[in-house]
């Protein structure tokens, strides 16, 4: 009998111990589980400088690849930025955009094995058939149309009025735009960036993450995406710089506007 008292104690000794270690380590994965972020701050990049920039062409939904001091730019804004743990990467589907993705993902060994996920709605304006051309007949035209100078034009632009200028101007091509996608009006054109955006930050917060996302975008559809966010937001003069970064942060339902057309993280890469 006692032999059997006996055995059946170091039974239980055994289960106790068993049971403690299994709560040890539940509580130890909990403690070390990712928890879904409360805020999240968009990291909004625009691409770097293109062989269709340095030329000064018309480049919206034409594309064209990063110049090799645009790379360097990029990867500079890489280094600035490889601090900052991304739970994931979002890219218009245009090439420069992907690369521009691409070149700061690879110097960011936290977020290093990230995928970038492409979105069409993150494209920059379509102008239809001035794709390609020379900015300036671009800008002369919508002058001319507007019976003012050049410079009155440039000086008082806004991404609205740019974009339905242009709307306007390529509709008159009536040939053309049988071929061609039209160029986009700013309705059009900020309801698909809204919606990108809106769509982006539902399916983050619902994940167990960092509490970041980098975005890739182009010059004017990032003006337009905070315009459209923010009643107060005026375009920097001389427009976003070559991978710039705007932070937007949101949280319980509300924007916030932290940065715009900030190169301090190019800065901080290139020391």
């Amino acid at each position: 009998m006692k032999k059997i008292v006996k055995l059946l104690g170091i039974v239980m000794l055994g289960v106790l111990v068993v049971a403690g270690c299994g709560n040890g380590n539940t509580k130890e994965e909990t403690s070390s589980a990712k928890k879904t972020p409360e805020e999240l701050t968009l990291y909004i990049v625009r691409h770097g400088k293109t062989m269709l920039n340095t030329t000064d062409r018309v480049q919206g939904w034409s594309d064209a690849v990063l110049t090799k001091a645009g790379e360097e730019v990029v990867t500079a804004a890489g280094v600035g930025l490889k601090d900052i743990e991304f739970q994931n990467a979002y890219s218009s589907d245009s090439g420069r955009a992907i690369q521009t993705a691409n070149l700061i993902i690879k110097e960011n060994e936290k977020s290093s094995d990230l995928k970038v996920i492409t979105d069409e709605r993150l494209r920059e304006f379509n102008f239809g058939t001035y794709e390609g051309d020379l900015n300036h007949t671009m800008w002369q035209d919508i002058a001319d149309d507007q019976g003012i100078t050049l410079e009155e034009f440039l000086k008082n632009m806004t991404p609205e009025s740019f974009a339905n200028s242009v709307a306007k101007l390529d509709a008159k091509n009536v040939e053309e735009a049988k071929i061609n996608w039209p160029a986009e009006d700013y309705e059009t054109i900020t309801t698909r960036l809204k919606a990108g955006i809106e769509d982006i930050v539902e399916k983050e917060m619902k994940n167990e993450g960092s509490g970041n996302v980098l975005i890739t975008s182009h010059g004017l559809s990032i003006s337009a995406m905070l315009d459209t966010l923010f009643d107060d937001f005026k375009i920097p003069e001389g427009g976003m710089k070559n991978a710039s970064v705007c932070t937007v942060k949101y949280k319980d339902g509300k924007y916030t506007l932290d940065k715009v057309n900030d190169l301090s993280y190019v800065e901080a890469g290139q020391k």
